[in-house]
């Protein structure tokens, strides 16, 4: 995969992602695969008798479940979902006809980014502010080399 297909239309890196990496997502399936194997939940049955919190067993697997969930295989600009469910980014650059919202002239105060502030802070803004300077490929090349000149 090209590092520029890496690189969503809001400007984050999905090289950098959690649900991309999916390191906790293949850990999920793996304990549920894990736990079924080994009948656990028939343990789990037997043993909320004794121990309380086994009665939570149920809410174990199903979170386990929702994290196994988050995997995302095929980046946004590939066609994947984005950042899970349906993303009005994704919908407004489609309809623009933009490679991303770097080529959007209010990119910089758009509240469709506001979702992603949370968990990422300034950096989709800062990055398109790059992704604009530099242009999508210059930007590939060294997304995160990129990022830490923002941040200076």
């Amino acid at each position: 995969m090209k590092e520029r297909d890496l690189t969503a239309y809001c400007g984050l890196y999905c090289g950098d992602c959690i649900r991309y990496q999916s390191k906790a997502s293949d850990l999920a399936t793996r304990l549920l695969r894990e736990l079924d194997s080994q009948r656990f939940s028939e343990y789990a049955k037997v043993k909320r008798d004794h121990i309380k919190e086994f009665d939570d067993y149920g809410l174990l697997i199903f979170l386990l479940q929702a994290i196994a969930g988050l995997k995302c295989e095929t980046p946004c600009r590939l066609g994947g979902d984005g950042c899970g469910g349906s993303c009005e980014i994704i919908k407004c650059i489609q309809e623009k006809s933009y490679e991303g919202c770097w080529e959007c002239s209010d990119f910089e105060s758009c509240n469709k980014l506001d979702f992603l502030k949370p968990m990422h802070g300034d950096a989709p803004v800062e990055n398109l502010r790059k992704i604009k300077e530099f242009g999508i490929d210059g930007w590939a090349k060294k997304p995160r080399e990129m990022l830490s000149m923002a941040l200076i």
